[in-house]
């Protein structure tokens, strides 16, 4: 049976859309080139990678009973009315957004494409990227005109894994297309699924607000880790600091400090465009000063880590070391771009003898080799020498843990007096 829709990528982007369609009654059919990944769906597995919280098994099965088909095929692509476009893009070593995944998908689409066909962008790129990266390759592959003989638009996903509050469904949808036609065909279809539907300008100007919402949070994370560490050097609580700040009713929207900044969300700055070599020639100093400061603080916490453990007559090597909570976010086991990595790493090579408890995270390897995961939290942190808190999640028992831990170093803030926190 054809499909009103194809979610193309059928990871953290697009299985919270495809799950959102199937329960609006739209058709849908989901392909990946990743053939576990899809053999894993059509079993009514959730994939190991798309562990955010937002699917389970039992939904899972509910959109496979529901007509959702996960494929390989791309034969699929040329029988829908609508394609979203929803491939990851990551930091490279030379900090530009890999495109890539995107291209592949497009061409993919592109062999396939028919007329009056919507084509939509989901992914985090640049302002730009819909209309000079995008384009063109649909246009190549297709022989149809953007604009003309399809409609083309880029909405920015405005995903939070792990909010009870807002899904996919409440949280309105910006949308941009490249002309008035394509504007109205995008919201078309998203308001189908989306209460509210949000008009950009064209596709730049819905794609830099991605670039605004992201890096809005990473910049006043970067100042909650900069009053973190001179709180701390000064001897002030910083955490009663915010405490306080967030009673005033305006001006004022409090972020809190932590060992480092993880997810999806990763900070983009448009100097580094790499896909035809252009560039603003500065740097969006900010973004720059934010992911220097954000990507400092896992040497910071391993500083504390190591002076905690120094001022109590111990060394860190050879000291026992617990880290509870690997994951990004708290209740969540997706460990994208987590701190705790690094920090676990680096303890490693100072000699500490590791383990680690995450309740959604069964198993864990750092520096390719496993560490051994702890069954009772609170027995563990009575075991080790020091007890590092990365993540808060609902399930840890903090009064239990201050007073059964030997020491412990607080990175939320989330414990009770008595802990030292960051």
């Amino acid at each position: 049976m054809p499909a009103d829709l194809a979610v193309i990528g059928l990871g953290h982007l697009g299985l919270p859309l495809a799950q959102a369609a199937t329960a609006a009654a739209i058709a849908t059919v989901g392909y990946d080139t990743d053939p576990r990944r899809v053999a894993e769906l059509r079993a009514g597995r959730v994939p190991s990678e798309v562990c955010d919280g937002s699917l389970t098994a039992a939904g899972i099965r509910r959109m496979l009973s529901a007509g959702f088909r996960a494929t390989t095929e791309d034969a699929e692509l040329g029988r829908v009315r609508t394609a979203v476009i929803c491939a990851p893009t990551r930091l490279g070593e030379d900090r530009a957004l890999d495109l890539s995944p995107i291209g592949e998908a497009a061409r993919a689409l592109a062999a396939r494409l028919r007329p009056r066909t919507t084509v939509l962008l989901e992914s985090a790129v640049y302002p730009g990227t819909t209309e000079d990266y995008l384009r063109p390759i649909l246009e190549e592959g297709s022989g149809l005109r953007a604009g003309k003989d399809f409609h083309l638009a880029y909405s920015p996903s405005r995903l939070d894994p792990g909010n009870r509050e807002y899904g996919y469904t409440n949280t309105p949808k910006v949308i941009g297309g490249l002309t008035p036609a394509c504007t109205e065909a995008a919201a078309a279809f998203y308001g189908r699924i989306c209460e509210r539907v949000v008009r950009a300008r064209g596709p730049r100007e819905a794609e830099a607000v991605k670039v605004l919402e992201t890096n809005y949070r990473h910049v006043n994370i970067a100042l909650a880790n900069e009053m973190a560490v001179f709180c701390h050097d000064i001897g002030v609580d910083l955490w009663d600091v915010v405490r306080c700040a967030e009673t005033k009713p305006f001006g004022f929207q409090a972020f809190r400090p932590g060992p480092g900044v993880g997810g999806h969300g990763v900070p983009i700055d448009p100097n580094y465009i790499s896909y035809r070599g252009r560039s603003l020639g500065y740097p969006l100093r900010m973004v720059e000063l934010a992911q220097e400061v954000n990507g400092r603080m896992p040497r910071y916490v391993i500083q504390r880590c190591a002076t905690l453990l120094n001022e109590h007559g111990k060394s860190a090597r050879g000291a026992r070391v617990l880290l509870l909570g690997v994951g990004y976010k708290a209740d969540l086991g997706d460990q994208e771009g987590s701190p705790a990595r690094e920090i676990a790493a680096r303890l490693t090579e100072m000699g500490a003898q590791l383990r680690y408890h995450d309740p959604h995270v069964p198993q864990w390897r750092v520096l390719g080799q496993p560490v051994p995961r702890a069954d009772c939290p609170l027995e563990a942190a009575a075991a080790a020498d020091l007890t590092v808190l990365l993540q808060h999640h609902r399930s840890y028992d903090l009064q239990g843990l201050t007073v059964k831990a030997q020491l412990l170093l607080d990175t939320r803030g989330a414990s009770p007096a008595g802990a030292h926190r960051l």
